[in-house]
């Protein structure tokens, strides 16, 4: 059984022993429990050598930064930096979910380095977890926080990851342990890369606006279900004509492929397919899923819940619940629910249709790129 009393001496007594009683120490925090876990362990080793920095990525929820700062007012001081420019210039305009995670991490680290030159540190501290590294390595999806030496070497990094063999759940237990807020410990994770990867496609600022938009409704709504992950993505709306794949048991699914690639995993690497619409749940399960989206090639499907003639933009609504990240199921929200949070998406500007991704993982990831 996991103890994070004992994780917690023997993390304090490794890290005074790497870093030694001298030069500083900048830890990266995103808001999430993973890098403010990392965060508070470090400097309960280190004391006033860590410095922590909050980087404004412009791809974060409206005033993340500040309501981090707020929770953790009086356990750990957090500066916050804006380089949401630096990131937009660069991302802004690509499309392939892979380049975006690797231009992100170029962008990321370049900052980084700099303001580990700037403020004298010699080490970085991240909240990479197992299912980082088992994803990045396995080839299923670039977690931009996972480097390897040559990485390190690149961008001239050397990187503290007190947190590297964890799973979430060993990670909020050490987090509550640590005296970290619940409001943190308890929150749904958020990827680093933020709402670029459920931004999916093409970026532009018109749809990153909606996906924050979105996102907002899509918290607020959800919160009472019971789910580890729940969150708004968006896309261009084009839809193909309908097609129909059958199972080996015979049963038959008509859908649309739309005209947007996403992110999924068979036999544990990385698929990269159209994601297709179903008019309606067919009520398949999980091993029935991942047997249909073999058969029709695509990475999830989404079932429509409203769409109207206006618009351009298609919202997808994701639920998930799940343990260590690894795999997940999905939460189905009563059916009242979901239709009233679609009706609240179609209000804003631009939305023409709304659905609900009822795939799991596998074949899909939890994220849409």
């Amino acid at each position: 059984m996991f103890d994070p009393a004992s994780f917690v001496w023997r993390a304090v007594e490794e890290l005074r022993r790497a870093c030694g009683s001298s030069g500083r120490v900048l830890a990266a925090v995103s808001g999430g429990v993973d890098s403010i876990t990392a965060a508070v362990l470090v400097e309960r080793a280190l004391g006033e050598a860590v410095a922590a920095v909050y980087v404004d990525t412009g791809f974060m929820r409206s005033s993340e930064g500040e309501r981090v700062r707020e929770q953790l007012r009086g356990l750990l001081e957090v500066e916050l930096v804006d380089r949401s420019g630096r990131f937009y210039e660069s991302l802004l305009g690509l499309s392939e979910a892979e380049e975006k995670r690797r231009v992100f991490r170029e962008v990321f680290y370049g900052v980084m380095s700099e303001l580990i030159r700037e403020r004298g540190a010699d080490h970085l501290v991240q909240g990479t977890i197992r299912a980082d590294v088992v994803e990045t390595v396995g080839g299923v999806k670039t977690q931009h926080n996972v480097l390897s030496e040559e990485l390190q070497r690149r961008y001239g990094v050397k990187v503290i990851e007190p947190l590297r063999d964890l799973y979430k759940h060993e990670v909020r237990e050490v987090a509550r342990y640590l005296g970290i807020p619940e409001a943190i410990v308890s929150r749904q994770p958020f990827p680093g890369p933020g709402l670029l990867v459920r931004t999916v496609g093409k970026l532009t600022l018109e749809k990153l606006d909606l996906v924050r938009k979105a996102t907002e409704v899509v918290e607020e709504a959800l919160a009472g279900i019971g789910a580890s992950q729940y969150f708004a993505a968006v896309w261009e709306h084009e839809s193909g004509s309908r097609s129909e794949v059958c199972l080996g048991s015979g049963r038959c699914v008509r859908y649309r492929k739309l005209g947007v690639m996403a992110t999924g995993v068979r036999g544990g690497k990385r698929v990269y397919a159209p994601v297709a619409l179903l008019e309606e749940d067919p009520g398949l399960g999980a091993e029935e899923l991942s047997e249909l989206a073999e058969r029709a090639g695509v990475s999830r499907f989404i079932a429509l819940l409203d769409e109207h003639g206006e618009g351009r933009y298609f919202v997808s609504v994701r639920a998930v619940r799940t343990s260590d990240f690894m795999t997940a199921d999905v939460v189905r929200p009563p059916e009242g629910l979901l239709l009233r949070t679609a009706s609240r998406l179609l209000e804003l500007g631009g939305v023409r249709a709304v659905g609900f991704d009822i795939t799991p993982k596998p074949p899909a990831t939890i994220e849409y790129e």
